[in-house]
């Protein structure tokens, strides 16, 4: 055999093998491991109040209501299934929605990624779910431009235009988040003013 040969055939076994490696990880986004798919087919029909509790019991959040941390983590969850169901999503997508959520969420806690890298990470999955189809009998694609559009619209409002407020939340103790807290109702504390999660509130004014 040729080394030219040779040379081919080490080409074409890294392109299976990297082709199989995108193909595991499209398959790993395309469910949220935290919840099957039957599951969360009985969470569409959860209303507001119930959908909080079950997800608080899934993801083990017991402080919940003591816990800033906690409380964030439930309502970015919450939030993000409820939306996904209002935008009559199927349950594969709701699935892929929240397991889209939880990547990004762990990029920030875990890997400490800045905010462009995210986005950056944000887009190939999102790039994979736009070409890979729900089953191997069913061509369509996971979500179609609309959907991607809407997904995009979503992420950017609800996490990337608030990322350094997410980035303090997993840096910053506990007894600093509560003295910043204090600190914020005190400035606002003659102001209607709505949550600091729901306003992005500027994080030199919660936390210096």
């Amino acid at each position: 055999m040729s080394a030219g040969a040779t040379r081919r055939e080490k080409k074409d076994k890294a392109k299976v093998k990297d082709s199989n490696l995108e193909k595991e990880e499209t398959v790993f986004l395309l469910q949220w491991d935290a919840v099957p798919h039957q599951q969360i087919q009985e969470l569409l029909h959860r209303s507001g109040n119930e959908l909080q509790a079950e997800l608080k019991e899934i993801l083990g959040f017991r402080n919940y209501q003591t816990c800033m941390k906690e409380a964030a983590l439930l309502d970015y969850y919450v939030c993000g299934f409820w939306w996904a169901k209002e935008a009559n999503f199927t349950p594969i997508q709701i699935s892929f929605t929240m397991a889209a959520l939880h990547m990004l969420l762990n990029n920030i806690r875990e890997k400490q990624m800045v905010l462009v890298e995210n986005m950056m990470e944000f887009a190939k999955a999102l790039g994979a779910a736009c070409c890979c189809s729900t089953s191997e009998t069913d061509t369509t694609s996971l979500l179609d431009k609309e959907d991607a559009m809407a997904l995009i619209s979503y992420i950017r409002n609800s996490l990337f235009q608030k990322y350094t407020l997410y980035e303090l939340l997993f840096t910053t103790s506990r007894e600093e988040l509560l003295t910043g807290m204090e600190r914020t109702i005190e400035v606002f504390s003659c102001q209607d003013a709505l949550t600091p999660l729901e306003e992005g509130i500027s994080t030199h004014i919660c936390l210096q």
